[in-house]
């Protein structure tokens, strides 16, 4: 009960420790443990795409997302030489993680990758998780979705559109009108998909940063056995 409250009630674990008669830093420990065993079972992406075909879904969507999060130590050097903290989204404007997640037709998160450093680019995230089961997916016959983010990683992006005066062919824009609708769903809930305790507990942003991945994955757990 208590792993359940810290999930879908926002509740503290200073609060869930007094109403179950423990120690809050028992409460902390059973907090972890709960968290770890759930994210245990989170699905394979092999086995959810093989699911995803077996069920006849005509694609399905790749998208990311920032899991705020409080600020975590560590910097690195970008590409122009200069210390930035590994884990600060300039995107977002904010610590976090950044984690990769694969959302049905219908908007239903069904996979979700380990976290990476907030600085991390959606792409290079990708390319580390998930893109060369995708591409097989897409060998076999299930079409992969994605922003202009993921622009160059070989698989089904938008194209942008051009200032007016450089508009390219109708012919070159046409895989944008295509893909505009089937993709309506992913980023119609991307927003949805983090309030709803699907990828991050429902608090603003996670005080417990080193397990923001474990947690993404205990909710998604969650989340399949709830809806």
């Amino acid at each position: 009960m208590l792993i359940l409250g810290w999930f879908r009630d926002r509740a503290c674990v200073h609060c869930l420790a007094r109403d179950t008669g423990i120690s809050q830093a028992t409460g902390y420990r059973y907090l972890h443990e709960g968290i770890d065993v759930l994210a245990g079972q989170a699905p394979n992406l092999h086995n959810v795409l093989d699911r995803c075909r077996r069920e006849g879904m005509t694609h399905v969507v790749l998208d990311g997302t920032l899991i705020e999060s409080d600020r975590v130590a560590g910097t690195h050097l970008n590409a122009e030489g200069k210390e930035v903290d590994t884990w600060y989204s300039a995107k977002h404007k904010a610590f976090g993680a950044n984690v990769q997640f694969l959302p049905a037709p219908d908007g239903t998160p069904s996979w979700v990758s380990d976290a990476e450093p907030g600085s991390v680019p959606d792409i290079t995230a990708a390319r580390a998780h998930c893109l060369s089961a995708l591409y097989k997916a897409a060998a076999d016959g299930l079409p992969i979705l994605a922003d202009a983010g993921y622009q160059g990683a070989g698989i089904g992006t938008p194209v942008q559109e051009a200032p007016r005066r450089l508009l390219p062919a109708a012919s070159s824009r046409q895989p944008h009108l295509q893909h505009a609708p089937a993709r309506s769903a992913g980023p119609r809930r991307t927003g949805r998909s983090r309030a709803q305790r699907t990828l991050a507990h429902p608090q603003k942003h996670i005080t417990l940063s080193p397990a923001v991945g474990a947690i993404a994955k205990a909710a998604l757990v969650l989340n399949n056995a709830w809806r």
